[in-house]
């Protein structure tokens, strides 16, 4: 059996080790295995983390194991693992909390490029924490905020006891922008149960694309790629619907922006890590895609954050799903397409300051 992983991100101060030390003490008779990745300000508690310690690994109490990075996090992976396997320490999962300000993006790579990783371990998902009260600064300020935004596969607003209903909902639009695939919770002081923090399979290679439909159809989230096929399957207009939705986005964020929290829907669309859909009915012929794909991640790799797509293909009766992180891309063949269901192609992805319309246009040119 595979161990599972998760990597926990999240602004500095967002409750990371308040979650942490929730779901360590937690009685749930699961043992984890918690890595620092570095030293942050905030350990998850110094009593098990003394700085002084040579010993890079500590057993709890608890069965509970913990660590700390000071060199590469393959290394510490794999001493893991080891001694797992040769019964000197006991855990049943990883937990991987990342300094306030790290990309996960190298972090989640590490369990798909690295062979060794890869037979021990399998990356169950990225959790993101947003601390409600000062995630509007963080978010305009701090790139690595964003991208910690856009990695996610589930988010936490945690402090949001602390700010206005209108205040968290245009925070919780703003994120929904750059992020359409990963729910969202509110968390009152890190009390989250330990079942929405583990198994929630955001790597796995399902048939389910999380995206929320409403999403889809909502006139401000771009929805108009949602309906540009219906009304005319013409390339060219679908550019033109893309342009026009840009643009009418505006004015909506404005006209909710009543309260002086005015500027974070202002701000909203300067935010460099956005997301997109592409959904056809038309299937896609293999070659092109894989061609078009490949090129994509070439040149666009380190920007591109997460992409995930259930595929109609040319040539096969089963869903094909595929999804990356950065430049790593990998695809299955999924459940075959049911007898009164609709095929249909749909794909999201997540990046900084992706060209959209190279997307998409070039994805429209792969199909058949």
């Amino acid at each position: 059996m595979l161990i599972p992983a998760t990597i926990l991100t999240g602004f500095l101060g967002s409750g990371k080790t308040t979650l942490l030390k929730r779901v360590l003490s937690e009685a749930h008779g699961q043992k984890i295995a918690v890595i620092e990745n570095e030293f942050g300000e905030e350990n998850i508690d110094n009593d098990i983390l003394l700085l002084e310690s040579k010993e890079q690994i500590i057993q709890m109490s608890n069965g509970c194991v913990c660590c700390t990075i000071r060199e590469d996090l393959r290394t510490t992976l794999t001493d893991l693992a080891q001694k797992r396997r040769k019964g000197e320490i006991e855990f049943d999962r990883v937990v991987i909390e990342t300094t306030g300000l790290a990309d996960p993006g190298p972090v989640a790579q590490t369990f798909f490029m690295d062979d060794e990783i890869a037979e021990s371990y399998l990356l169950d998902s990225i959790l993101t924490l947003v601390d409600a009260k000062h995630a509007a600064q963080q978010l305009n300020d701090r790139q690595e905020a964003r991208r910690q935004v856009g990695f996610a596969d589930q988010i936490f607003i945690s402090k949001a006891d602390l700010v206005s209903e209108d205040s968290l909902q245009a925070l919780e639009h703003r994120l929904k922008h750059m992020n359409p695939r990963a729910p969202m919770r509110r968390v009152h002081f890190g009390e989250v149960g330990i079942a929405d923090v583990f198994d929630l399979k955001g790597f796995n290679l399902n048939a389910k694309l999380d995206i929320d439909p409403d999403f889809l159809t909502d006139d401000h989230a771009h929805g108009h790629d949602h309906h540009d096929h219906d009304h005319h399957g013409h390339d060219h207009h679908g550019h033109d619907d893309h342009e026009h939705g840009e643009h009418c986005d505006h004015p909506s964020h404005q006209a909710h922006g009543h309260d002086d929290h005015a500027h974070a829907h202002h701000h909203h669309h300067d935010d460099d890590v956005k997301s997109f859909v592409f959904k056809s009915k038309k299937p896609f012929d293999p070659a092109k895609l894989e061609d078009f794909l490949g090129a994509i991640v070439n040149i666009y790799g380190p920007k591109m954050l997460r992409y995930k797509g259930v595929l109609y293909m040319k040539g096969t009766d089963k869903k094909v799903i595929f999804q990356g992180v950065h430049q790593l891309m990998g695809s299955d063949l999924g459940p075959a397409w049911g007898a009164g269901e609709e095929k249909i192609n749909k794909m999201v992805f997540i990046g900084i300051d992706l060209p959209r319309d190279i997307f998409l246009q070039g994805l429209e040119q792969c199909l058949v």
